[in-house]
């Protein structure tokens, strides 16, 4: 992770992983932090739970912080980005996992479950993207990664908007990511199956049943996939969508 000038590029920027205090995002911030960048931990409510996270980094010898903040409301974007940038400097990794899910069938989706989910997991990653970019593009480094999900590129029944959300994140990627590939920014994506969080487990155990690893993933296995796809040496890698999945969409 060296600059041209030989420093690490954490040692002049910053990390900023929304949905932080829990699941993936805490995984994610967890194994950022242990590559030496200063992480802002986004979240929009446990406040509690981001502190952990925080603390735990600092007792690793990390540095972090916790970030208020709903990635859905218009102005979030500048002030979640505002904040890490004044305390560790300009964010050069930024990780768009805040997520919400608000299931059912699509006729029984009404206009504020449609709106609520695809204004978290797609505008709200689409905001931050476009305001990350230019301090990134400005520098000659940047990675984003996108947190997506398999059921944005296969059927899910029961949710609609939340498919929908995702199979516009793994647009957004790859267009993204052409528009500034040749300005040292990378821009991918990680699509999880099922994975162990506070998100999926009221969702039925039959699924196991079609996932040939047979067990349900962990966040740490995700953020693992982060962690390269926010490393130097992932810099031929743009416009990507990595499955971590256990087989489920092979």
């Amino acid at each position: 992770m060296a600059a041209e000038n030989g420093a690490p590029r954490s040692a002049s920027g910053a990390a900023l992983v929304t949905g932080g205090s829990r699941g993936i995002g805490a995984a994610v911030a967890r194994a950022l932090a242990a590559e030496g960048w200063p992480v802002g931990v986004s979240y929009r409510s446990g406040a509690d739970a981001a502190a952990g996270v925080v603390d735990a980094i600092e007792a690793d010898g990390g540095r972090a912080m916790a970030v208020s903040g709903d990635v859905a409301e218009l102005g979030a974007a500048d002030r979640l980005l505002g904040a890490v940038e004044e305390a560790f400097g300009p964010v050069l990794v930024l990780v768009n996992n805040a997520g919400v899910r608000e299931d059912g069938l699509a006729v029984q989706i009404d206009d504020g479950a449609w709106d609520r989910v695809l204004d978290t997991n797609l505008s709200g990653a689409f905001r931050l993207t476009r305001r990350a970019l230019r301090p990134m593009i400005k520098a000659r480094f940047g990675r984003i990664v996108n947190v997506a999900s398999v059921v944005g590129t296969r059927a899910s029944p029961g949710q609609a908007n939340y498919a929908a959300s995702k199979a516009g994140v793994i647009g957004m990627t790859g267009t993204v990511a052409a528009e500034v590939a040749r300005r040292g920014v990378t821009v991918n994506a990680v699509a999880p199956g099922l994975v162990d969080t506070d998100m999926t487990r009221d969702l039925s155990t039959d699924i196991l049943d079609s996932v040939p690893a047979r067990r349900a993933g962990t966040p740490e296995e995700v953020a693992a996939c982060v962690r390269f796809l926010a490393s130097e040496e992932a810099a031929y890698v743009t416009g990507a969508t990595l499955a971590v999945d256990g087989g489920l969409s092979a």
